[in-house]
């Protein structure tokens, strides 16, 4: 499962676990501090957002390259472009400051701590598990010329499945960035699965915006997004040559946060 669905509403699952943990840590923390009068909720916060600053440039200094073609890219967080331990270190760092400090808050600040990052952590771990467990879907879907794509019949290389739709705004704009993409990794095979939608709109689409992508798919059932649990668009989905899922994204991709994503495949 890719996202969490709230109605119409379909969130991250890794934002899904973090707002979890984050407000499991508020109410642990308000809880254990009651006794004393005092509240660590200043901390908790002064912590993400310490913490969210620094992954966020960190993974800009790795991909700097990527960015510095699109200065205001930068500041795009939708992309997802964080990377986790220079953020944990961060955020572990402003707590600890803060409980020097302020003693009165070290009890209730480490139980908060300690909840939040255990829900939080337990919960990452058990979804990456599920999703490392999961192989590609036997299904057959449709090239815009009407013949079969079977979904299994696997090349040797590395496979990434971007679902999209023309009239989603994110994967319109993400769509030059997995065309590049596709021509700069030869060795990584890229398949866009539209979601729900005619091959003459599809095709009508792709020759206005002037692109010309390697095959591009039909699901008009949306299965494949359901039996893989992904119900948000974009969603790309990173497998091994073995057609073993190792790790998915929801939501625009940057061709930074796409190259981090290929670096994670074996």
């Amino acid at each position: 499962m890719t996202s969490l669905n709230l109605g119409p509403l379909a969130i991250p699952m890794q934002h899904a676990l973090l707002y979890l943990g984050f407000f499991a840590a508020l109410l642990a923390g308000w809880v254990a501090g009651r006794k004393h009068k005092t509240n660590p909720e200043g901390a908790l916060f002064a912590m993400l957002i310490g913490g969210l600053l620094v992954a966020r440039l960190a993974f800009v200094g790795q991909y700097f390259e990527q960015y510095a073609a699109a200065p205001l890219s930068l500041v795009d967080i939708r992309d997802g472009g964080f990377l986790l331990w220079p953020g944990l270190l961060a955020a572990a760092l402003v707590g600890g400051v803060l409980a020097w400090r302020r003693p009165v808050l070290r009890q209730s600040l480490a139980i908060a701590v300690l909840v939040g990052g255990s829900l939080w952590g337990s919960g990452q771990a058990l979804v990456s598990a599920l999703e490392r467990s999961r192989q590609l879907p036997a299904l057959s879907l449709m090239d815009l010329q009407g013949n079969p794509v079977e979904l299994r019949e696997l090349d040797g290389r590395p496979l990434v499945i971007n679902l999209w739709a023309t009239w989603c705004p994110p994967c319109r704009r993400e769509m030059p960035v997995l065309v590049a993409a596709q021509k700069a990794h030869p060795d990584v095979r890229f398949m866009l699965v539209n979601q729900g939608e005619q091959a003459e709109a599809v095709s009508r689409y792709l020759t206005e915006q002037g692109l010309a992508p390697r095959e591009v798919v039909l699901d008009s059932g949306n299965r494949l997004g359901q039996a893989t649990g992904s119900f948000g668009l974009p969603t790309t989905l990173f497998y091994d040559a073995n057609g073993r899922l190792n790790h998915s994204h929801m939501g625009e991709l940057s061709s930074a946060s796409l190259e981090h994503g290929l670096r994670q495949l074996p």
